[in-house]
């Protein structure tokens, strides 16, 4: 158990927090003209996927929560669960898909991610930032269209939607940013 200082905080640091575990997204040191100091944060709970405010006096402390991560293959997806597998081990691990959430639109068959873990309770995944999927669907480009301005959605192998520039055909390979799902640039494949 260690004790920091709120004004130690770093994007990505996990902290305990009100009997949960919690990543600081973003924060704030604040310094108003009267009163004293204080830090604003975004924290996302590891349990829930919540993301909550909070603001923090500046000499507060918090517990931080000794997080592990372990690089597991994702395997398949057997309805009710996501089945990824230790490949030092060859131990399989089933994650629910309601803790998975959102991220199974990133996640291909034989993927490798990181799992997240705290005193042996499963918490989620962490995808790596960017991931190479095939357009399943997309509308045909029209001519004439360039790849400046504007765009088009395109639906994912894996059923994420994306929006696109025009001259996206069905059949790429695109690269995906996996924080915020956008379209980064065609994959070199």
């Amino acid at each position: 158990m260690t004790m920091i200082s709120v004004n130690e905080f770093k994007n990505g640091l996990t902290i305990q927090y009100n009997n949960d575990l919690w990543r600081i997204v973003e924060f704030q040191h604040v310094k108003p003209g009267k009163g004293s100091a204080f830090v604003r944060s975004k924290l996302k709970s590891l349990r829930t996927g919540a993301v909550q405010e909070y603001t923090f006096r500046s000499t507060a402390k918090v517990e931080t929560a000794d997080i592990q991560t372990k690089s597991m293959q994702y395997l398949y997806n057997d309805g009710t669960s996501y089945v990824f597998m230790d490949t030092s081990t060859y131990d399989q691990l089933a994650i629910p898909n309601e803790q998975i959430g959102d991220e199974s639109k990133y996640l291909l068959e034989n993927m490798v991610v990181s799992v997240i873990m705290h005193d042996g309770e499963t918490l989620g995944i962490q995808l790596p930032n960017t991931v190479d999927l095939k357009v399943a669907k997309t509308e045909p480009n029209i001519k004439g269209d360039t790849s400046s301005g504007g765009g088009k959605p395109a639906t994912m192998e894996t059923g994420l939607v994306v929006n696109v520039p025009f001259f996206i055909n069905e059949g790429d390979i695109l690269t995906i940013n996996t924080s915020d799902g956008t379209y980064v640039s065609r994959a070199n494949k």
